[in-house]
């Protein structure tokens, strides 16, 4: 067997990205040991037509967990078929039972009810930790959904907000992946046992004569693995199955890229509100010291993209499974299954990290509020204006003339005097005092109700929790 060390190519998700609970699923013993299930429930199952005889599920329960890849590796070396490498594996552990395992089966009838049980395990796991990282967004909601800050459209400044009902932008669509990817894992099925073209002829030949149909043998095989079978099936089962789970985790995938790279503007110098967070000895940049690089956002970003471009291929399987079968989607779900949830689990676990550990800069957003949130207050001054009898579209250009003049002075860095300069202006205070018009010029009250909405997020996400 290969030797797997950093003397060859290893994939990143070997060695450095997923947690071992993934992995493990994932793996090539459990995979195998979950073949040897079905094969357990495919003999139990045949034991009670009288085919199988109890001395021989028992052999095959005894040995199920033997598993021997080296063995398995150099029988496929020579025959060049997996599946029948692990069933003779299989078989010299068993000497009374190995003549009668994957008895009337096809390949896929064993391998894509394995996938079935593996993609159900990989959601449950994705599905958990979604859930916890929603529990971390409702954390930061509760605690900022009244912190006001400057809102951006075309990445410019616009109107307050506040930081909580920002984060509560994402957790609503977290919410909506959450029950996407429950759905689609309640909705997993297996092939069931129906053989090469998906008739079960074979078993309808082999249980000819017995008490038992093709169709009651599969549903105690598939009670047995906890597992729905497709009604109808070909060779395999409907790739569309596979299409469904990774457009499910490219969907989540999409909700934590938006965050994330939202997440590295707002880090930006020149914004500073957040920060991901950073390590006592950590290295921002081999070439400048002084950098603060947020390369957990980035490494995010980086496999979300890598996610969304894996629907493309699932759809390609799905559409081009050609009449009953053809075995070009064999080799990429090898990878596309495995290295999609892998991705994800790296995503989940990296952004849970930085959500809890995120820092909010108040010094950052009052400089930018007293820079921006006031041009956006004037808006309620208008208002108040126009209430009090003053022309709207004359207060309009009064307006217009004062903001013009403070923008230009915060881009040259200086302070923005606009709150100064218009409740000075006798045009102004012809309708209203300057305490008033100052009053109404506060940014921090010029949020909506952002604070209001934030909450019914909270309890939307509270309630899935």
């Amino acid at each position: 067997m290969t030797s797997f060390t950093h003397e060859t190519y290893l994939s990143p998700f070997t060695w450095r990205y997923g947690t071992d609970e993934m992995k493990t699923i994932y793996s090539e013993t459990h995979k195998r040991k979950l073949e040897r299930r079905v094969w357990i429930a495919l003999a139990t199952a045949q034991m009670d037509a009288g085919l199988v005889t109890q001395k021989q599920v028992d052999q095959l329960i005894e040995h199920k967990d033997d598993i021997d890849v080296d063995r398995a590796t150099e029988i496929e070396n020579e025959i060049h078929h997996d599946l029948m490498a692990e069933i003779k594996t299989y078989a010299e552990q068993c000497p009374e039972a190995g003549s009668i395992i994957h008895l009337g089966a096809t390949s896929m009838d064993i391998l894509d009810n394995m996938d079935a049980i593996r993609l159900k395990e990989a959601l449950d796991i994705t599905i958990k930790k979604a859930k916890r990282l929603l529990s971390l967004y409702v954390d930061k909601m509760i605690e900022y959904k009244d912190l006001p800050c400057m809102a951006f459209t075309h990445i410019q400044p616009a109107e307050p907000t506040t930081v909580g009902y920002r984060i509560a932008q994402t957790a609503q669509d977290l919410i909506d992946d959450i029950k996407d990817l429950e759905t689609v894992r309640a909705n997993i099925r297996g092939k069931g046992m129906k053989g090469a073209v998906g008739t079960a002829a074979s078993y309808a030949e082999l249980l000819s004569g017995t008490k038992i149909s093709p169709f009651e043998m599969e549903q105690q095989v598939m009670d047995a693995l906890n597992l729905k079978a497709f009604t109808a099936a070909t060779q395999v089962y409907t790739r569309k199955q596979d299409l469904r789970v990774v457009n499910a985790l490219s969907s989540l995938a999409c909700t934590l890229y938006k965050f994330f790279i939202d997440f590295r503007i707002l880090q930006s110098p020149p914004i500073g509100e957040w920060s991901e967070p950073f390590g006592k000895n950590q290295v921002g940049s081999s070439a400048m010291p002084f950098k603060r690089n947020p390369i957990n956002s980035e490494k995010i970003d980086s496999l979300c993209r890598f996610v969304s471009s894996q629907s493309n291929t699932a759809w390609q399987n799905s559409a081009q499974t050609l009449l009953e079968r053809t075995l070009d989607d064999s080799a990429n779900r090898r990878i596309v299954l495995p290295e999609s949830f892998l991705a994800i689990d790296e995503i989940l676990k990296t952004a849970m990290k930085v959500v809890d550990g995120m820092s909010v800069h108040n010094t950052a957003i009052k400089k930018n509020m007293n820079n921006y949130g006031i041009f956006a207050a004037s808006e309620k001054l208008l208002m108040h204006l126009g209430k009090r009898g003053a022309n709207r579209q004359d207060m309009h250009e009064v307006i217009r003339e004062h903001s013009l003049k403070a923008w230009a002075a915060v881009q040259e860095g200086e302070a923005n005097n606009l709150a100064d300069s218009l409740t000075d202006d006798v045009r102004v205070l012809e309708y209203i005092t300057k305490k008033e018009a100052l009053a109404l010029l506060d940014a921090n009250e010029y949020v909506g109700d952002a604070p209001l909405r934030c909450q019914m997020i909270i309890d939307e996400a509270k309630a899935i929790l």
